[in-house]
């Protein structure tokens, strides 16, 4: 018989929001798999539990490698325990692959639920979450990170990111961009430690507070895309739309189509106002 696969959710910040079940696994799991066994450690002694099993390492930088590894012991019967740093395993951390290939094999995959920044900053965000959209961490380059945010410029779901602090400000700033400074947004910091925080307020007003400097584990949650009709975009918003897609690399003739399918209006009404704001010198 083949082993299973278990995908275990760990505290992202409060040890004391371990799942019992986490304890019951770490204790009889065959193999743990750790994206970092220091940290698992620091984990178990935590909780008071001893790992049976081997314990290995498993992160972004030998996932690939260790994989396989992994499977071969599922299917000689072993129960193998995944946990990443904080949060649940796949979601913005090593995991994927793994699943991936024991599903392919007919090997057995469960989980036990935990602790998610994702969801933690959604319900501590004030904004709307009955439908919403997990984006993970944008690009480091302003270019490709511009490109990310114009492809969702439109979406009506709330939408949730993760980002390290060094980078918040930036971030930020491109969201404003993007989206508009007063489009709301909310920044959680170091969710369910000691210095928690919540910042809500507009994306310029966030992007201000930021450049000042962030410390810690970041989630940022965005009101998705008011819903407009095509008279309530003026040609100043049109313009300011062509302007940040042309910014991204975009040609302006595809800019100018994107907006105007984005808006529901006739492209040369867009491609209009574009003109005008030229010769306006605006």
């Amino acid at each position: 018989m083949t082993g299973t696969l278990v995908l275990a959710g760990t505290p992202i910040g409060d040890v004391k929001d371990a799942p019992p079940r986490l304890v019951e696994e770490l204790a009889g799991a065959d193999v743990v798999a750790a994206e970092d066994t220091r940290r698992l450690k620091r984990l178990t002694q935590a909780l008071g539990v001893q790992p049976a099993g081997r314990v290995v390492s498993y992160f972004e930088g030998n996932e690939s490698a260790r994989t396989p590894e992994l499977v071969e012991a599922l299917l000689a019967g072993s129960r193998v325990l995944l946990v990443t740093d904080a949060g649940m395993p796949s979601v913005s951390d090593p995991g994927y692959r793994l699943v991936a290939a024991a599903v392919e094999k007919d090997i057995k995959v469960t989980a036990v639920p935990g602790p998610s920044a994702v969801l933690t900053a959604l319900a501590l965000s004030g904004l709307p979450v009955d439908r919403f959209c997990f984006e993970g961490f944008l690009p480091r380059k302003a270019g490709e990170r511009l490109s990310r945010l114009k492809e969702v410029a439109g979406e009506r779901r709330t939408l949730v990111y993760f980002e390290a602090p060094h980078r918040l400000d930036d971030t930020l700033a491109a969201m404003a961009e993007v989206f508009g400074t007063e489009r709301r947004a909310a920044v959680c910091r170091e969710l369910t430690k000691t210095y928690e925080e919540v910042k809500r307020g507009g994306l310029g007003e966030l992007a201000a507070w930021a450049a000042e400097g962030v410390r810690g584990e970041i989630t940022v949650v965005v009101e998705g895309a008011p819903e407009k009709g095509p008279e309530e975009l003026d040609a100043q918003e049109l313009v300011r739309r062509v302007r940040v897609r042309e910014d991204a690399g975009e040609r302006r003739k595809e800019a100018i189509a994107a907006v105007a399918a984005e808006a529901g209006l006739p492209k040369r009404e867009v491609f209009d106002a574009v003109v005008a704001a030229k010769n306006a010198g605006a």
